[in-house]
This record gives structure tokens, C-alpha cells and sequence, in this order.
């Protein structure tokens, strides 16, 4: 697993004294640029890259403002032409997972402005 400490904004509490859950989708994009940049598929460079073709998420606990957070993410399974992620926001100090969400992401050709098979290289990489 791949984790990024995340540090929480006074804007990202509602009135309800919690952080948002549009913000805490933030932060799982957050993790995800940070995986795919430390396993050398960085998302904004290069002809393959992935995109989300469906979230499925699960809160499970309230995060407050002054929540010590991290996400972990990790490739779940491959398909031949999309990958399934895992996610995790969690409480720092307790271990407690706030959050669960698995996003299909499907591969990409800029070049030609469609899918893709995943190549066996990038394959490779997300997999360490």
C-alpha cells in the first residue's frame, strides 16, 4: 500500500462540523496522483494514461478538522484494459479506516483519444 499524509483545511468542515464528502473525494484523488507518480505512470505526462470510469465508496466514520488522516492506495486486480484501485482514508492514530472506495479506471490513449490495453510495462510498475 501506498500511503499520503493529508492535511486537512478549515474550508474542508461543513456546518456539521465534519469534513465534507465532495472534499474527502479530493483527497482519494490526492492519493491516487501521488501512487501513480511513485510508480512512474505520473497523470499528466506521457501518451497511456488511466481515468475513472466508477467509484464505489463507503463512509464509515465522521472525519473532524483536527483528525491526524492518511490515504492508502493499492491496485486491487488488473483487467486487460482497466484496473481496479483500493483505497483507504484512515485515521493516523487510531488505525481506524474513515473511508473504503474501489475506482475503475480504464486505459487511455491520448494519442488517439481512446481505450487501451494496459501495457505489460505499466503493468509492472503499478505493481510493485
Amino acid at each position: 500500500m501506498h500511503t499520503t499524509p493529508i492535511q486537512i483545511r478549515f474550508n474542508d468542515v461543513d456546518q456539521m462540523g465534519h469534513v465534507n464528502n465532495a472534499v474527502i473525494m479530493e483527497y482519494l484523488d490526492l492519493g491516487k496522483d501521488a501512487f501513480f507518480s511513485a510508480h512512474g505512470l505520473p497523470p499528466t505526462k506521457g501518451d497511456f494514461t488511466v481515468v475513472i470510469v466508477h467509484y464505489d465508496v463507503d463512509f464509515k466514520r465522521q472525519i473532524h478538522y483536527h483528525d491526524c488522516i492518511h490515504v492508502e492506495s493499492a491496485i486491487e486486480r488488473f483487467g486487460n484494459k482497466s484496473l481496479t484501485m483500493l483505497q483507504r482514508v484512515v485515521d493516523s492514530e487510531s488505525g481506524e479506516v474513515c473511508v473504503e472506495c474501489r475506482t475503475v479506471m480504464a486505459g487511455y490513449r491520448r494519442s488517439t483519444n481512446s481505450s487501451a490495453v494496459i501495457p505489460a510495462e505499466v503493468r509492472q510498475w503499478l505493481s510493485r
